[in-house]
């Protein structure tokens, strides 16, 4: 459920504004995150695809990131492939204490860029050994599993490959396990089999399929991630964005992001970015606070769109 919160004027971030959207502890582990996160996949180059047009542009967004008091960044090494871990580690490592990489597996990358399932044993074997050596660590400390749309739409038991990621974090490569990309059913089968410790799926201001998920979560102390929360490749674009950007003398994309963090405290945001000054922008949403009425206004977004 959403706080009554009094509205504030976003400002130029400084090395605490990650810190001011409030924190999140794991399920079952020591690991407490700020609520503002990074998302590193548009770090890799055209379609994340290869290397960046411009490899220290994207060092130093990371390295700004985390002087920003960003302690959790998502990525994968299917993103480039390899390029973005790879970009992780020049930037960071040694990583700092405080810093979480949350990776995930459940595809690869075709020749043609194309994104196929890659489920079976040996492939997430293989995924997780891959970041494991482009991130430079001896273990994950979060993967999340990945299921395909198909899958998720049909409720397709989540049981085998999960088994694989749970014989990994026996052996000591991974230290938790999330979800992404899954349905409610998918969550709760996989929280029968393995502690789950977050759930990363699609989901924003105009995209509301997992409400119900996310109050379920919520409950049970589990943190929800959601991906595209700009819209991803279609921003969001409402006027009852607009008019409260407007009021509130901010950006769209900045209330789309205070939004999120004031739907429910078990959402952690991974806006992701290649550019330093559109990382300061949506960092700038962890100080805004959007009131109860603008709150309702925003709220009544969804209902207008087609599912």
């Amino acid at each position: 459920m959403f706080d009554a919160m009094t509205s504030s004027t976003s400002s130029t971030p400084s090395t605490s504004t990650a810190a001011l959207a409030g924190t999140f502890t794991l399920p079952g582990s020591d690991i407490t995150l700020n609520r503002m996160g990074y998302g590193a996949m548009q770090l890799a180059g055209p379609h994340v695809w290869g290397p960046p047009k411009d490899m220290d542009a994207a060092v130093a967004v990371l390295r700004e990131a985390v002087a920003l008091g960003i302690d959790h960044i998502d990525t994968s090494d299917y993103y480039g492939p390899h390029v973005t871990n790879q970009i992780i580690r020049r930037a960071l490592h040694p990583y700092p204490q405080e810093l979480t990489i949350v990776t995930k597996v459940g595809n690869r990358r075709a020749d043609d860029a194309s994104w196929p399932a890659a489920l079976s044993a040996p492939e997430l074997i293989s995924a997780v050994h891959d970041n494991l050596r482009n991130l430079g660590v001896e273990a994950l400390d979060v993967v999340n599993l990945r299921m395909q749309d198909d899958q998720r739409q049909s409720d397709a038991s989540v049981a085998e490959p999960l088994a694989v990621l749970v014989d990994l974090k026996r052996r000591g490569s991974i230290r938790h396990i999330g979800m992404s990309n899954v349905s409610a059913r998918q969550v709760m089968e996989a929280r029968s089999i393995t502690d789950i410790v977050c759930v990363q799926n699609h989901y924003n201001l105009a995209h509301r399929e997992d409400d119900a998920l996310i109050d379920d979560l919520a409950q049970h102390g589990i943190a929800f991630t959601p991906f595209f929360p700009l819209g991803g490749f279609t921003p969001l674009q409402s006027s009852a964005l607009a008019n409260a950007a407007a009021a509130l003398q901010t950006t769209p994309m900045q209330v789309a992001l205070a939004w999120l963090l004031q739907r429910s405290p078990n959402i952690l945001l991974i806006p992701g970015t290649s550019s330093v000054a559109h990382l300061r922008d949506n960092l700038a949403a962890a100080a805004l606070r959007i009131p109860q009425e603008t709150l309702a206004e925003l709220n009544a977004i969804a209902a207008n769109v087609t599912r």
